[in-house]
């Protein structure tokens, strides 16, 4: 029998939302993939985290350097950039003003994961604090953050942090827009030319599915409830941290080598 060239192009991917620095969380939803993969057909899968794994929850450093090792271990793993990494990156490069408003946009919380002194992000704060915070994340940490894509395409989905700006082709859009966009691309009921797969604004109550896009920050960090779409072959289904009466035992290592 010949081989069906069309199952050996499959691919699956699953997106997670907005983590915030609840690592608890990732390596529920984590598990929960690896169970709905037990349930499915062996293609290859990818998982694309899209973006905002730091601020606000308790664990971005975790966070951070678990998925470092994992990009580099594997290219089925992608974290895409959210504008809470933007925003990291451009307060540790020297900016205070920046670095004064990322604390109180859920910086604090990351600088305290990694160790920094409590001293050092306080309102405000002093350009000695920033060069101590800096130090103590590492320029290795501020160069992956840097790098990492704005979004993904994969058939008729693309994956991105904020959303896009509608009516602009993607080659022509914005790094802001990707990463900040909201009412605008929102409120928009036109046809994109494929389905926008996005973070960055929260729907507590589950999934925001349209027409054009599928939102799948569920507000993690304040709601406990981390959401995760899988999509393979136009077929779109969901899973997220909520309580489950089939819940099962958690790993308690969820990172290679992490504690």
């Amino acid at each position: 029998m010949q081989p069906d060239h069309h199952e050996e192009a499959r691919e699956r991917i699953y997106a997670i939302g907005d983590v915030h620095g609840r690592l608890d969380l990732f390596g529920e939803l984590i598990a929960r993939i690896g169970r709905d993969q037990e349930c499915r057909a062996a293609v290859p899968t990818k998982i694309i985290l899209l973006g905002d794994i730091i601020d606000r929850g308790p664990d971005g450093a975790g966070m951070v350097h678990g998925c470092m090792k994992l990009t580099a271990a594997s290219d089925r793993f992608m974290v895409l950039k959210g504008n809470h990494e933007e925003m990291m990156v451009q307060a540790l490069d020297g900016d205070l003003k920046t670095y004064r408003a990322w604390l109180e946009f859920g910086g604090r919380e990351t600088l305290l994961g990694w160790g920094v002194d409590p001293a050092a992000v306080t309102a405000d704060a002093t350009r000695s604090d920033l060069r101590l915070a800096a130090q103590i994340v590492g320029p290795d940490v501020l160069a992956w953050l840097d790098q990492l894509p704005l979004h993904h395409r994969h058939d008729d989905f693309l994956f991105v942090h904020a959303g896009i700006r509608p009516d602009v082709a993607l080659a022509h859009q914005q790094p802001a827009d990707l990463l900040w966009i909201t009412d605008d691309f929102l409120a928009s009921d036109i046809d994109h030319g494929m389905t926008v797969v996005h973070g960055h604004s929260i729907s507590e109550a589950g999934p925001e599915v349209r027409s054009n896009r599928i939102g799948i920050d569920t507000g993690a960090f304040r709601t406990g409830r981390l959401t995760a779409v899988g999509i393979e072959n136009g077929d779109v289904w969901f899973m997220d941290t909520a309580e489950h009466e089939d819940a099962m035992p958690l790993p308690t290592t969820i990172f290679p080598g992490e504690r």
